[in-house]
C-alpha cells in the first residue's frame, strides 16, 4: 500500500518538488544519492539520502495550519528517533532560491559521516 502511494506521489510531484528533485539528482549536488517519495514507517518522505540519514521535506502553504504543524512535528520526532535528520523548506523558498536550498542540504549532509549500509 505505501509503495503504491509513493509511486502515485512520484507521478504527481508539485512544481517545487520537481525543481528540487532535478537539482538533487544532479551529480553536482554533492555526489549524494537521493530517493524521492520514499516510504518510511507510516510516512512517505519527500526526499531521503539513506547513506547520510537525511530527510528533506518541501512544505506548501497547508503546512502552516496548526493541525499540519503538529503532524509534521510528530513525523520529524519519529524520523529523528529512527536516526534521521530532517530539513524542511518552504515551497516558495525552493522556487526562489534553489541554489541556496541545495547548498544547505549539501552542507548538512556532509556534516556527518556516511553509513555503511543503507536501510
Amino acid at each position: 500500500m505505501a509503495n503504491e502511494r509513493a509511486r502515485e506521489l512520484r507521478r504527481t510531484m508539485s512544481v517545487p518538488e520537481r525543481k528540487l528533485w532535478r537539482a538533487l539528482s544532479n551529480p553536482k549536488a554533492g555526489g549524494m544519492r537521493f530517493r524521492r517519495q520514499h516510504p518510511m514507517g507510516h510516512y512517505i518522505v519527500d526526499f531521503i539520502c539513506l547513506e547520510r540519514r537525511l530527510v528533506v521535506e518541501v512544505d506548501g502553504g497547508q503546512h502552516g495550519h496548526d493541525t499540519q504543524i503538529a503532524h509534521d512535528q510528530r513525523r520529524s520526532q519519529w524520523l529523528n528517533a529512527e536516526g534521521y535528520r530532517v530539513l524542511r523548506f518552504w515551497a516558495n523558498e525552493v522556487m526562489s532560491n534553489t541554489e541556496g536550498v541545495i547548498a544547505m542540504i549539501v552542507n548538512e549532509a556532509l556534516s556527518v559521516p556516511t553509513r555503511d549500509t543503507p536501510t
